[in-house]
């Protein structure tokens, strides 16, 4: 299995910075993409943005500009760095990877728990 492990969330002013970090542990052949995704009480989960294993990154239209998704691939970590974080920001984030398992050739989704960022004065 893989494991996914979530830190850096927390309370925040409005146009203040966060940023968090989820590191993949486990029985893990390879990774492709890795991510963010958040869920706001009452609403669905969304995607926050993603990169690939070379670094392209894609974000929702409501992100841009203001978070930027990076990842260290021989530590299995991604990261989010959020800045000039709003009130509608505040949700559980969750991390994400698409990964294979050693010894295996399908890749599966992995997530991670969710840590809580809230934005407020």
């Amino acid at each position: 299995q893989v494991q996914l492990v979530e830190s850096g969330g927390g309370l925040v002013q409005p146009g203040g910075s966060l940023r968090l970090s989820c590191a993949a542990s486990g029985s893990i052949g390879s990774i492709s993409t890795m991510g963010w995704y958040r869920q706001a009480p009452g609403k669905e989960r969304e995607l926050v943005g993603v990169i690939t294993t070379s670094g392209v990154t894609n974000y929702v239209d409501s992100v841009k500009g203001r978070f930027t998704i990076s990842r260290d691939n021989v530590k299995n970590t991604v990261y989010l760095q959020m800045n000039s974080l709003k009130p509608e920001d505040t949700a559980l984030y969750y991390c994400y990877t698409r990964a294979r398992l050693k010894f295996s050739g399908d890749y599966n989704d992995y997530w991670g728990q969710g840590t809580q960022v809230t934005v407020s004065s």
